[in-house]
């Protein structure tokens, strides 16, 4: 099963680049012009996000720094050892909900000390893509657009995260032990 995942994998991002531009050929719009003018609004909204992101840096270095994410660490240790969880991968739980650059930034440093082909490296790289920076969305998205109340969409927000979260341990444990 690994080997099929890894074929497919190999040929899958290859032929959605190809695609792409392909496909926008066909349908006649102009590629590169339609390129430069999204690169023009991504450049002003990485502008205007940029006092979200440094707060939200802000907080993640203060839990880090107090020892809290040592303490939870600490308390959730046995469970995970039970379940034969590697407990490396929770601070990437925690923190992907919050930034995504933050959780990247976490991800490659749990790749580079354990390596992509490890147990730690596979669930990190797979909680990476199966959850979203849900308070991010809901900070920088939903206010430049105006929407204040957004209750419901962070409790299913933070609910899909810890699907994610525990659907890709799972996975990952299943496929690759």
């Amino acid at each position: 099963m690994f080997e099929w995942f890894t074929r497919v994998s190999a040929w899958l991002i290859p032929a959605i680049i190809v695609f792409i531009p392909l496909y926008a050929a066909f349908r006649k719009v102009p590629v590169y012009e339609t390129f430069v003018e999204g690169a023009k609004d991504g450049f002003g909204t990485a502008i205007n996000i940029i006092p979200s992101l440094v707060g939200m840096m802000v907080a993640i270095s203060m839990f880090r720094a107090s020892g809290a994410m040592d303490l939870l660490l600490g308390a959730v240790r046995p469970l995970f050892d039970w379940l034969s969880i590697p407990t490396e991968v929770l601070p990437l739980g925690i923190l992907r909900p919050l930034t995504g650059a933050g959780s990247l930034a976490f991800t490659a440093d749990l790749i580079a000390t354990h390596g992509p082909d490890s147990m730690i490296g596979r669930i990190a790289s797979t909680i990476q893509g199966s959850t979203d920076t849900t308070l991010y969305v809901l900070t920088v998205y939903f206010g430049a657009i105006g929407i204040r109340k957004t209750k419901y969409a962070l409790k299913v927000g933070l609910f899909s995260d810890l699907v994610g979260f525990l659907a890709a341990i799972v996975i990952c444990m299943y496929i690759f032990k």
